[in-house]
Parts: C-alpha cells; structure tokens; sequence
C-alpha cells in the first residue's frame, strides 16, 4: 500500500504578518496510523522541499504523543524535510492521497492545478481521497467526472464557522470552509466544535478538525482494506 500525503507550501496568515502552514497532529497522527499498518509513505507540496510549520501547532497546548512521537522520528523529519514536489507525482503510483489541514492550504493548494488534477485523477481511478480540517477547502475547484463540483450532492465536513470564530480568524481566511462546502451544493454535516467528526461518502472521506485526523486516517485504511489494498 503506498500513501501519498500532501501539504501546503504556504506560510502567510493573511495579512496578518504571522505564519501559518500545516497543523502538526493532522500529519503526524496519521502519519502512523499509515506507517504502524505498514504503508509506504510519501509526503509532497507545491514546492518541494520543508513545509512550513504552523507555529501555533507545535505549542504545547496542541501537543499530542503522537506529535512528540514525530519530531523524535529522525526518518518521519527527513521526509519532511525533503518533500517532493506535487507537481512530479503520478495518480497512478498511489493507493491513496491524504490532506492534513492547517490554515496554508486555503491559500495554496485551493487553487493549485497539480493538486486539483491529483485529486480529479484519483477519484476517477476510483481511489478513495481524505482530508481533515481546513484540508476539505482544497475540494473548492476539483470537479466531479460530469464537470460538476466533486462536492455537489457528496456528504462532507470540514472545519466549521464556529471553529474559525473561537480562533479568531474568521475575517482573515480567505474564505470559511463550511460556507464553500454549501455554497458547491455539499451535503454538509458537522459535530460537537473540536471533538473527532468524520464523514465518508464513497470515495471521499472528510474530517471536520484536528482531533479528527487519527480517525480519518482509520477510516480511510479500512477503505483500503476493503479494496484489498491494505498489508
């Protein structure tokens, strides 16, 4: 089984002047939740190379074992530190595609035509694709088979308004998650703000926030398994 996992290349929070990128636990827990099934794994972004860290998610507030597991993991960080670049990667060498969140993804990967492309591919090989928390946004311009927005008529979640509210960011992304999802016709669904919520609808499997990411990634390699893909 061979993951493919994508992260923003995007470090700026707006105009706000402080950074932002990828949320540490929406990699690391799964991350192993791969790796202890035996996957091999492959991290990307746009431009290749060491994403860029939300400060905010290596505080020790967000902390997890699973983060501390991470940064102690000489060959988890060597992966990180030398993404590929999305745009050498081939649909075709991947089982699966995982999008771990963070606030950099509503800038970048959105509109990245290597990403939009990638997921496009994926679905239409009929491989399942998952994302968590702020990742869903990247849906935003990815189209069904028919030309349709892939979300249109599809059960979803994401990070919710209020989420972004309680961070205080609501007026700084450059559009709310929840919000997009309706406005392409997604059947949305949320649960309690920053409890464990997934969604799965085929091919596509969400997670509404980072304390969704393990269960994403459970749910996902059950797909896997029962596409007799897992080891």
């Amino acid at each position: 089984m061979k993951v493919l996992m994508v992260l923003t290349s995007h470090d700026q929070l707006g105009h706000t002047g402080l950074k932002t990128g990828f949320w540490l636990e929406e990699l690391a827990a799964p991350y192993y939740v791969f790796k202890d099934a035996g996957a091999q794994i492959v991290l990307a972004s746009p431009a290749g190379g060491q994403p860029p860290l939300d400060p905010k998610s290596n505080e020790p507030a967000f902390q997890t074992a699973l983060t501390r597991r991470f940064e102690q993991d000489a060959e988890a960080t060597a992966l990180l530190a030398h993404t590929v670049r999305l745009d050498s990667v081939s649909a075709a060498d991947f089982d699966t595609v995982f999008y771990p969140g963070g606030h950099g993804p509503l800038w970048d990967l959105v509109a990245d035509p290597h990403s939009i492309a990638l997921i496009e591919t994926m679905i239409a090989a009929q491989k399942p694709v998952a994302l968590v928390c702020h990742a869903p946004g990247v849906l935003r311009d990815v189209k069904a088979p028919d030309g349709r927005p892939l979300v249109e008529g599809k059960k979803v979640t994401g990070f919710t308004n209020t989420e972004e509210d309680a961070v205080g960011l609501t007026q700084v992304v450059p559009f709310l998650v929840e919000d997009m999802l309706k406005a392409r016709g997604a059947h949305y669904s949320k649960g309690a703000d920053w409890g464990s919520y997934v969604v799965t609808d085929g091919l596509l499997i969400t997670g509404q926030n980072p304390g969704s990411s393990e269960e994403v990634a459970t749910v996902l390699l059950g797909e896997l398994a029962r596409r007799k893909l897992a080891p």
